[in-house]
């Protein structure tokens, strides 16, 4: 008679046969497969499930906003940049055009020029501090500094800016007129030719930077809030780069000409041996409009770049690109694979 068998054979369940089958495979692939394995990037299927409770919806293409994410951060980087970039631009812009508008000790220290006219006669002249006094008697004032919208005059000695013109648009500053309303009490004078051709020139450059800088300041506040958009495809990125485009050379060429105005306005009173005219610069003025142009430009080179690079949510949807996710991610991909196949 034969012994009743006391062994047991566990019947092993096929969900259990087909993990150990499919770590066999893994662990059977070589190095240099599984090194390859794990560089294959990492697709999304439209049937690919949501985990409940992650937080993380399916949109079109079957990739989660969390793999969206991931796939555009170096788009959205760059575009972030582009509107802190633009941010920073319209700041300097406003305080180029709020420059010298009121007697304010801030707003008093931003001017494109300043015109020094305290000892206009030499001292070379017989009785030069007599005339210097009389002129200042009859209206001359020591300086008069320039501004985007006005001029603002005033007396050395700590007395400072005592008058500033009211602001007006296309503002363009004309010595000769000032002069004769101070100092010759409104009377008219016939003007060179030559003077009048430069004051002509003088007029029209100044109304086009004026236009400029006012132009450029409204398309970098809008771009602050549209750049961010450039992350959705790299058609977007065309008609940002092109109002970008038009924001740079508005501004540069604004800087350009306010610098040649300026330089101009020195060159010019420094030239005239016969009067002792000191003209200077405003550094700060100078520095805000270009500090402006420069970020300006940052941002048309961000949107351009991003019209050819920089993987963005469109190539991801279209499958063009591809989102790469994490070593672990991929391992359980490559196990998920090999348990389909078996």
């Amino acid at each position: 008679m034969g012994l009743p068998s006391i062994i047991h054979i566990r019947r092993r369940n096929p969900s259990e046969q087909a993990s150990d089958s499919s770590a066999g495979k893994i662990s059977s692939l070589s190095p240099a497969q599984t090194e390859k394995a794990e560089d294959r990037p990492y697709v999304s299927s439209p049937t690919e499930p949501t985990t409940p409770g992650s937080g993380t919806t399916t949109g079109a293409g079957g990739l989660t906003k969390t793999q969206l994410k991931r796939g555009t951060r170096v788009r959205r980087g760059f575009a972030l940049s582009a509107s802190f970039a633009y941010l920073l631009s319209f700041i300097f812009l406003v305080l180029v055009l709020i420059g010298n508008t009121y007697p304010r000790p801030v707003l008093s220290e931003i001017y494109f020029f300043k015109l020094d006219l305290a000892d206009i006669i030499p001292t070379s002249v017989p009785n030069a501090s007599l005339i210097n006094s009389i002129a200042q008697s009859i209206g001359l004032h020591d300086f008069y500094q320039v501004g985007l919208w006005n001029f603002c005059e005033g007396y050395q000695g700590g007395v400072g800016i005592t008058f500033c013109s009211r602001p007006q648009t296309l503002y363009w500053f004309n010595p000769v007129e000032i002069l004769m309303s101070e100092l010759l009490s409104g009377a008219t004078i016939a003007l060179p030719t030559q003077v009048v051709t430069i004051l002509d020139v003088l007029r029209i450059t100044s109304n086009i930077m004026f236009g400029f800088f006012l132009t450029a300041c409204v398309l970098c506040f809008v771009m602050v809030f549209v750049s961010p958009l450039a992350t959705s495809s790299r058609w977007a990125s065309l008609p940002l780069a092109l109002f970008a485009c038009i924001a740079s050379t508005l501004v540069g060429a604004a800087c350009i000409v306010g610098s040649v105005i300026s330089f101009a306005f020195k060159y010019a009173a420094t030239a005239q041996s016969d009067l002792n005219i000191r003209a200077y610069v405003g550094v700060r003025m100078f520095v805000f409009m270009w500090l402006a142009a420069g970020f300006a430009f940052y941002g048309f080179v961000v949107h351009a770049g991003m019209g050819c690079c920089c993987v963005s949510k469109r190539d991801l949807r279209t499958g063009r690109k591809q989102v790469r996710v994490p070593r672990k991610g991929r391992e359980d991909q490559q196990r998920q694979v090999l348990e389909g196949t078996t």
